[in-house]
């Protein structure tokens, strides 16, 4: 009766560990997406303020 006891334990142990490292991953997965967004916001800004350059340029050459 113990050993199966002690079985069920460990069992439960090792779907607790599958569960955790899974939460990890999509944890992992939801970061590393919000980083591409603000990476692609970041390069956004960058080419609004190249164009808003440019355009004062030319209005300064006209």
């Amino acid at each position: 009766e113990e050993e199966e006891e002690e079985e069920e334990e460990e069992e439960e142990e090792e779907e607790e560990e599958e569960e955790e490292g899974e939460e990890k991953e999509e944890q992992q997965q939801e970061e590393e997406e919000e980083e591409e967004e603000e990476e692609e916001e970041e390069e956004e800004e960058e080419e609004e303020k190249e164009k808003e350059e440019e355009e004062r340029k030319n209005m300064e050459i006209n």
